[in-house]
């Protein structure tokens, strides 16, 4: 799309309404947008051994479905994001909803192997523009005062789709095929795009006076320490949650492995509705409360053995301080860069592609060495460090508004 249609779009909210009241219509098409996008990237890993057997490949195979969206991801977020960041913000919203309405459609339709990947990888792509300007088209909608909140409600997709869309998706799989199911999800991106083009506000991009070049960004107070937390913090979540199966299996919990992923995702629903409330207020303390909590669960599930109720008991607790993990690290990243808060997303969206990566490939090493118990410990020295680097942020980014 030309980026000089896009400027012409009409001008139809320039500036952040006068109200207090927040924008539910905005946030919710944001929040289903974050759904449709997690759904997108995690729906195949329910669906392996059906796609495998249609597609003619293996399982691992298959697995790179989830690997290649990813990749698409990670590479795009940071230079798509730049590169877009004078665009409008609806016509660019729109454009990365028609993304996954086109890409979802063409793997739900492909028989080919080297078609679906390169299909997987463009749906990652979009989903890297979309992360990178996810943050601050919600915050443009409220006053200061209501950033965090806006943030929060923006980011339940995220949560909604892991505890409740990929469950339910992999079961919609199993009666109707996995093909149905990229289908129904082309449907839910038509459905939000008429919603978008019906109700959401319209934003200017930032001005070309006004860009900051890659290296600036990065050098901004504050932006490099939520990197680093969000590294940390996301790799410690990951080496846990990827291999959380084969640690089940050896605390004796192998039938028992859908029941943790509930609490894990009831959990973290709640989380972010807790974060949703607070964080314009205390956004540092939450922080804080939300590392100490998971290292402290990581300890319990590093010394729980086989005891049931002590594993669930941590697992509620994991989900209740990770739940809100990614609103906490957008508004604090947002919070530090000011008018380059896209372009720092993007870099956040990176670190965190970059973590979720790292968490498999350093799971596999300790699985292979150290064995699955070592899986806690590991995270607990991660949230150690995180906890320290907020510790010592204490005039950027980890800073709340009303403090």
């Amino acid at each position: 799309m030309d980026k000089h249609l896009i400027s012409a779009t009409p001008r139809v909210a320039d500036h952040i309404p006068a109200t207090n009241r927040l924008p539910w219509a905005g946030l919710l098409a944001l929040a289903i947008a974050g759904f449709i996008c997690i759904l997108t990237e995690t729906i195949p890993a329910g669906l392996l051994p059906q796609i495998s057997r249609e597609l003619g490949i293996s399982e691992a195979f298959a697995g790179q479905l989830v690997t290649l969206y990813a990749l698409g991801s990670l590479l795009a977020a940071i230079p798509l994001t730049t590169a877009t960041r004078g665009w409008r913000r609806r016509p660019l919203l729109v454009l990365c909803i028609s993304g996954f309405l086109v890409f979802n459609s063409a793997t739900a339709l492909s028989s080919s192997y080297t078609l679906t990947l390169i299909v997987r990888f463009l749906a990652g792509v979009s989903a890297g523009v979309l992360w990178g300007m996810t943050a601050g088209y919600a915050r443009r909608m409220v006053p200061d005062e209501r950033k965090g909140q806006a943030m929060a409600i923006a980011m339940v997709g995220t949560p909604l789709a892991l505890a409740f869309g990929v469950p339910a998706g992999t079961f919609l799989g199993v009666l109707v095929g996995w093909r149905a199911v990229f289908g129904i999800m082309s449907l839910l991106a038509v459905l939000l795009l008429l919603f978008v083009l019906w109700k959401m506000p319209d934003y200017p991009g930032q001005p070309a006076g006004k860009r900051l070049s890659l290296k600036q960004v990065m050098g901004v107070p504050g932006v490099r320490p939520v990197l680093l937390v969000v590294l940390a913090w996301v790799l410690a979540h990951n080496i846990l949650y990827t291999y959380l199966a084969p640690f089940l299996v050896t605390a004796g919990l192998a039938q028992r492995i859908d029941l943790v992923l509930l609490i894990f995702g009831l959990s973290s629903v709640v989380g972010i509705w807790i974060i949703g409330v607070w964080i314009d207020r205390m956004q540092r303390p939450l922080v804080l409360i939300s590392l100490f909590g998971f290292a402290l669960a990581s300890v319990f599930l590093g010394i729980a053995g086989s005891q049931p109720v002590i594993i669930y008991l941590a697992v509620m607790v994991w989900g209740l301080t990770f739940g809100g993990a990614a609103t906490l690290l957008q508004t604090a990243v947002a919070q530090a860069a000011g008018e380059s808060a896209d372009v720092a997303q993007s870099m956040l969206v990176t670190a965190w592609n970059l973590a979720i990566g790292g968490g498999g490939f350093l799971g596999a090493i300790l699985l292979e060495t150290l064995g699955v118990r070592s899986f806690p410990w590991t995270a607990f020295l991660l949230l150690i460090l995180a906890l320290f680097v907020v510790w010592r942020s204490r005039e950027h980014g980890f800073v709340s508004r009303k403090q």
